[in-house]
């Protein structure tokens, strides 16, 4: 909610009849015609702010993304799996160890397939943002 003060300033704004006028070469000052003339901002602005112009590459290079592959993700949860059974010894203290590890084991399983699917997901906005094509998907041999 606007304070007291931004609310006179803006009935102000809105009671005052602004005449836009610019000046020539030759020094006289020239009505703007309809066209060119541009409504006051909300608020309270006359001029438009200019914004820096934003840059259409970067100066660093893309970073090389990899593509997905279980063994990639398999080791990533090789590492999760003690972080997952440290959380659960911290929550659930009064259960025995063996159905911690399980625990923690059932829950990295559910994780992998996931991890997977991130970094596909990764892979391919790498791919669409370098404007390489995305790979054939390839059939299995039976």
């Amino acid at each position: 909610m606007p304070t007291r003060k931004q609310r006179r300033r803006r009935q102000k704004d809105r009671r005052h009849e602004y005449e836009y006028v610019y000046v020539d070469q030759e020094g006289q000052e020239v009505e703007v015609e309809g066209d060119e003339r541009e409504a006051p901002r909300r608020n309270g602005n006359r001029e438009p702010k200019k914004q820096p112009a934003q840059k259409r590459g970067s100066s660093r290079p893309v970073r090389e993304i990899q593509p997905p592959s279980w063994n990639k993700v398999a080791k990533r949860a090789l590492i999760f799996f003690p972080l997952i059974f440290l959380a659960f010894s911290f929550l659930n203290s009064g259960q025995a160890v063996g159905t911690r590890l399980a625990i923690s084991l059932l829950y990295t399983g559910f994780f992998v397939p996931f991890m997977y699917l991130m970094d596909r997901a990764m892979y391919r906005s790498y791919l669409k943002r370098t404007g390489r094509p995305l790979p054939e998907r390839q059939m299995r041999k039976r």
